[in-house]
């Protein structure tokens, strides 16, 4: 009776709701899955298939009622390394299964909470390093440039010039005109549909109105100015029949590679970061207050990769571009984001010829976009008024990203963030209070909630500088921990104070042996 009564509950309340912003999320996530697979240099098709198991698969089990899976624009940068150092898709994809594995096990184990232990600054230098590679990874798909290996090979050369100006002129040769001129056009579409029009249709994002525009503006190039139109290459080009296509991965190879157990803990890591960052950010987006189970939700993500991995998709997380369109298009249950994974793959089934209409140069304005809101001016800003301590290991993180690859990036900014941490704990073991009273100081010492073995020296050279003759208070009765190598120096400096004649009182310091007592006795 309770079941029938939820269920029609459902149908009257939630359902139009959630199949309104299903179509709405369809239509964002289907030109992102492109992108990202674009943007990754793995195979379009490899995109339309995490969309689809992002959004059918992960959606049933995960508890989180508004957030959106598929492919992250945040996984790009990884996604490009790891097929270029692995060599091969199989093994690019086991990498992503074992990485999905490897998230199934942290959820069981329950240790969903170590986003928790990154500091933010660390966290914001991340996604801002990643919005720049994406970023500068468009470029020459904007200009109509269709070299695969442009990013990886040409730029080098003609950054450094190592061949004179002949790449100049080789670059200069392969770029088209009609490309940036569709991308001027369709960056016009996209900001002014969504400062002009979007309020007024919400239920159709600018995302997809920009590729509509896109390749419609394509194909009156081609039929009327076929001088400067786009060749096959600068097109989308997914196989008719996706799945006949799919690759799959190589688990016995992995065995004996250590590269790919490496990217697998990457995008183990990096893509669970992600799914709780994105999350806990769109729980608070929820009308209903409800909140998502951080372990579960890592079971849910570890089981989506698994299967993406293993028929040749690309990583997914929780999206919080996706999200944020599936919250505010009225979404109340997960059911909009399982609709949006049914709208991809019917598209997958019976519309592949269309997507083929879309050019390249489009999908890298969107991204373009992407790379722009996780590198904005605005939060870099943010951050440099927060003072040095948030903007160093922020600006660090950045730069260390860029010049070696993500987890070596991220490592060193904790690293670094760990630097300024160390430095208030030296600072902040004790507070001290002096007052001269006649003839004789009279200095109070309050240990702080936490002392450790870092403040051992900066307190053991303040007791050996106190004269003679001084009444010295010290107390530990608002500390929760104070370690031994202090309590030591604390009761070797109680035998100092007699010798000196100083008047000591201690208070809420426990008792311990030190060297200096057994000496005494």
């Amino acid at each position: 009776m309770i079941s029938s009564r939820k269920v029609r509950f459902y149908t009257l309340s939630f359902l139009k709701h959630d199949f309104k912003a299903g179509l709405t999320v369809f239509f964002v996530a289907l030109p992102l899955c492109l992108g990202v697979a674009l943007a990754s240099g793995a195979p379009l098709y490899s995109g339309l298939v995490a969309g689809i198991i992002g959004g059918i698969v992960v959606s049933l089990i995960s508890k989180s009622e508004l957030s959106v899976s598929g492919p992250a624009a945040g996984l790009t940068a990884i996604c490009i390394s790891a097929i270029s150092d692995l060599g091969s898709l199989e093994l690019f994809f086991t990498a992503v299964s074992i990485a999905g594995i490897l998230q199934l096990i942290i959820g069981l184990l329950k240790l969903g909470e170590f986003t928790h232990f990154i500091p933010s600054s660390v966290i914001k230098g991340m996604l801002t390093a990643i919005g720049i590679i994406l970023v500068s990874k468009q470029i020459p798909l904007l200009l109509g440039y269709d070299e695969p290996d442009f990013w990886t090979n040409e730029l080098f050369n003609i950054i450094s010039f190592r061949h004179g100006f002949s790449n100049l002129k080789d670059f200069s040769q392969k770029i088209s005109i009609g490309a940036p001129l569709i991308a001027i056009l369709s960056f016009v579409v996209l900001y002014s549909w969504k400062k002009y029009v979007a309020k007024y249709v919400a239920v159709i994002p600018a995302s997809f109105v920009t590729v509509l525009s896109g390749a419609i503006i394509a194909f009156f190039m081609t039929l009327y100015f076929p001088g400067i139109s786009l060749s096959v290459k600068q097109f989308v080009q997914v196989p008719e029949n996706v799945f006949a296509q799919v690759r799959f991965p190589d688990f016995a190879a992995a065995l004996t590679n250590v590269m790919v157990w490496k990217y697998a803990g990457i995008v183990a890591f990096v893509a669970s970061l992600e799914t709780l960052l994105s999350v806990e950010a769109i729980d608070k987006l929820d009308p209903y207050n409800r909140i998502t189970p951080q372990n579960r939700e890592l079971v849910a993500q570890g089981i989506g990769n698994f299967m993406s991995g293993f028929v040749g998709g690309i990583p997914i997380t929780a999206v919080i571009v996706r999200s944020s369109a599936n919250a505010e298009a009225g979404a109340k249950t997960r059911l909009s984001a399982f609709s949006h994974g049914i709208w991809l793959l019917l598209v997958v089934l019976l519309a592949v010829p269309v997507v083929n209409l879309i050019p390249y140069c489009v999908l890298a304005v969107l991204l373009i976009r992407t790379g722009y809101n996780l590198a904005k001016p605005s939060m870099i800003k943010a951050v440099y008024k927060q003072g040095n301590e948030q903007f160093y290991p922020f600006i660090v993180t950045v730069i260390a990203i860029l010049f070696t690859d993500l987890l070596i990036g991220v490592i060193i900014g904790v690293v670094h963030a760990l630097f300024y941490l160390v430095q208030h704990t030296y600072r902040a073991g004790f507070t001290w209070q002096e007052i001269n009273e006649g003839h004789h100081k009279h200095i109070k010492i309050e240990l702080a909630l936490n002392v450790s073995f870092l403040n051992k020296k900066k307190l053991r050279d303040a007791l050996d500088k106190i004269p003679a003759y001084s009444v010295v208070e010290l107390s530990g009765g608002d500390s929760v921990y104070i370690d031994n190598d202090v309590l030591e120096i604390i009761h070797d400096f109680k035998h100092k104070a007699r010798q000196k004649h100083i008047s000591l009182t201690l208070s809420g310091v426990p008792d311990v042996i030190t060297l200096a007592l057994d000496d005494h006795h």
